[in-house]
């Protein structure tokens, strides 16, 4: 199964198109939308005041509420977009972002306003995605859960405590960023190889790292490992039920690229938004001298409480592949 996010922040629409999804998959209409409004802008003061439906529009794919097997395509429409407010990063590119990147890679052809295709937008129809994607692993007895384990410093930060390190920076012009772990449950033991493109971490490292303002990956115990010795770190076996578990999970799931049967667990960083109101350096193309910019338009003072569905999605997308589907 294949995805193929398209479109730009400001452009008419964004969307996605699944390959070699499996037929006569339920489509249910109602969880997919609550997914993409569990990430949708505009919903609180932590977030950006773009305010857009995020409505699912299905061009293909599904008949009858189930899916065909074809490729599915769907796109979702740019309603709240101000063009304006970006004028100036064709010239100068904020530091941290993909503006100079951008422009380097496809030759000043990229569409800039609002991060164009490298925009936290576009993780909408990665939801999508991703939604389908918990669709079909429900049918196979797997779940994909996420949440908040560090904002701003403050490890599994309480709603009041994101909600005040969130709205500090944003008085100061700044941002925050933070991380979101994440659980697969339900994947037997056995999947992947320790080979280049089979290894099951590298699989969802790879789907990850597509997450826009995602800079970092640890399964399980992760960094923690370095400082542990080697009775601490192991996962001893043992019987639960009929079947072989560990009692405990530093390994998230994962010995040698190949799954052991415990929940997939990871977490990954989130760096703080790029997009600033304090000046910040940078360089006139045109001019090809430095200079001072300050950003304008509506943008979040952090991404990781939005997030955590973008991770759910990512996950189930690599675990699909994980699974062969």
């Amino acid at each position: 199964m294949r995805y193929t996010i398209f479109g730009e922040s400001h452009g008419p629409a964004i969307g996605v198109t699944l390959e070699g999804l499996p037929s006569g998959v339920e489509l249910d209409l109602d969880f997919i939308r609550s997914e993409l409004k569990r990430r949708a802008p505009g919903q609180n003061s932590t977030s950006t005041a773009r305010r857009e439906a995020d409505e699912p529009e299905i061009l293909s794919g599904v008949f009858e509420g189930k899916t065909t097997g074809t490729p599915l395509c769907a796109i979702i429409r740019n309603t709240d977009t101000r063009s304006k407010d970006y004028s100036k990063l064709r010239d100068m590119p904020r530091p941290g972002h993909a503006d100079y990147t951008g422009q380097v890679r496809y030759g000043g052809c990229n569409d800039y306003r609002g991060g164009g295709h490298f925009s936290g937008r576009l993780t909408a129809p990665l939801v999508f995605a991703g939604a389908v994607a918990k669709l079909v692993l429900k049918e196979r007895g797997i779940t994909v859960s996420a949440q908040v384990s560090n904002l701003a410093g403050i490890p599994d930060p309480s709603e009041e405590q994101a909600r005040a390190a969130i709205l500090a920076a944003k008085g100061e012009g700044d941002s925050v960023g933070g991380c979101v772990r994440c659980a697969v449950e339900g994947l037997p033991a056995g999947l992947g190889s320790p080979d280049f493109g089979c290894n099951v971490e590298g699989i969802f490292a790879q789907y990850l790292f597509a997450v826009p303002a995602v800079k970092g990956i640890s399964f399980g115990a992760g960094f923690a490992l370095a400082s542990m010795r080697g009775s601490e770190a192991n996962d001893p076996f043992c019987l639960e039920g009929d079947h072989i578990a560990t009692a405990t999970n530093h390994a998230g799931g994962v010995n040698g690229g190949i799954t052991n049967g415990m929940p997939v667990d990871f977490e990954v960083v989130f760096r703080p938004t790029p997009s600033i109101s304090k000046p910040q350096r940078t360089v006139s193309l045109s001019r090809m001298e430095e200079t001072e910019l300050i950003v304008e338009g509506r943008h979040d003072p952090c991404v990781v409480l939005r997030a955590v569905p973008v991770v759910e999605a990512a996950a189930a997308l690599a675990a699909c592949e994980v699974l062969g589907i």
